[in-house]
């Protein structure tokens, strides 16, 4: 029942780690004044942290599922990539509005 590599083992707990940035980011960018800026990365935010939470869920489906767990788990790092790549759009944001 080994994964290809065993990814999976270190996506779910990447990717829960990944959930807790994106909360602490959005606590902390809440400090912020309001403006449209602080609205797009609140909601790109929460999407990441969906996105994460889908790729830790499907990591856990791949180590539990004694039917093809490789495709579960190229689905949860295909996610988790997604996710890492939103985080990046959501800092170039950040890093752009601060005046």
């Amino acid at each position: 029942m080994s994964t290809r590599n065993g990814l999976s083992t270190h996506i779910l707990p990447t990717s829960a780690t990944m959930i807790g940035i994106c909360m602490t980011v959005l606590s902390i960018n809440h400090l912020s004044p309001s403006s449209s800026v602080r609205w797009a990365v609140h909601k790109l935010l929460a999407l990441d942290a969906i996105t994460f939470l889908v790729s830790a869920l499907l990591s856990f489906l791949s180590m539990k599922r004694e039917n093809g767990p490789e495709r579960y788990e190229s689905l949860a790092e295909l996610i988790f990539i997604c996710g890492l790549g939103m985080l990046v759009v959501v800092a170039l944001v950040l890093a752009l509005a601060i005046d």
